[in-house]
């Protein structure tokens, strides 16, 4: 297994030959990985064990045990591990129901090794190689609006004195928005920046990541001050 990497992998899946397959492209491409085969010794691992990424076939652990809203994530090593389901065409009701519950992506079986690597390099990586102003711009440091201050170097958003706790797709939410006052930003412009082109997301994955953003962000939900809706076109910050 390669020493040096650039993230650490957990591989849930319990076919040998599909893990083996799995472990062999990961480790070509340079990343520490790890295995299980089934639910209880995916959580335990997660529990003490600080993964960047749990590639979890849906056959091999139940969708509705793994850790990903806000406050299973707080029971895992790493709270902002990224999790890629890996799914059956019979299955993919449950990654929609993943991803709308805070998973990152997932692939339908059969799917391409090369879409396989390009997707874990995607979730891995720090920032997209996009060149979107937004991100473009979190190389130039911190930024505050509205009292709150967005550090996308450390991933860290505070409001009021206190640190709020985002996964990796809220914060790149907060902070597409928020780097753009005012500006509209359609659902569908929403979702490829975020979940990328070729992913089996829908627009309403868009509006479940909205409301978590506003969950942690807003006083009342229902009269948000920071994240506005747009009535049939998308979302904008205020300005």
């Amino acid at each position: 297994m390669v020493e040096s990497s650039p993230g650490r992998v957990l591989v849930v899946e319990h076919a040998h030959a599909i893990r083996h397959c799995l472990c062999l492209h990961l480790e070509l491409g340079g990343y520490q990985y790890e295995t299980a085969q089934d639910t209880g010794t995916a959580l335990q691992r997660l529990a003490t064990d600080p993964f960047d990424l749990a590639i979890v076939d849906t056959g091999s652990m139940r969708v509705d045990r793994l850790p990903l809203d806000r406050e299973a994530r707080d029971r895992v090593a790493n709270p902002d591990v990224r999790f890629l389901l890996l799914t059956d065409q019979s299955q993919m009701l449950d990654g929609v129901v993943a991803l709308e519950r805070g998973a990152d992506a997932y692939l339908v079986k059969p799917f391409g090794l090369r879409e396989f690597v390009a997707r874990v390099r995607a979730l891995l990586r720090t920032w997209p190689t996009n060149d979107d102003a937004a991100f473009t711009r979190a190389r130039g440091g911190p930024i505050l609006i509205h009292g709150i201050q967005i550090n996308p170097a450390r991933r860290r958003v505070r409001l009021e004195e206190r640190d709020l706790r985002m996964t990796e797709q809220e914060f790149q939410l907060l902070y597409l928005l928020a780097t753009h006052p005012g500006c509209v930003f359609t659902r569908d412009a929403l979702l490829k920046q975020i979940w990328g082109s070729g992913t089996y997301v829908t627009t309403r994955c868009v509006d479940t990541l909205v409301k978590r953003v506003r969950k942690r962000l807003e006083q009342s939900t229902r009269r948000p001050r920071y994240l506005l809706t747009v009535r049939g076109v998308g979302y904008k910050f205020a300005a």
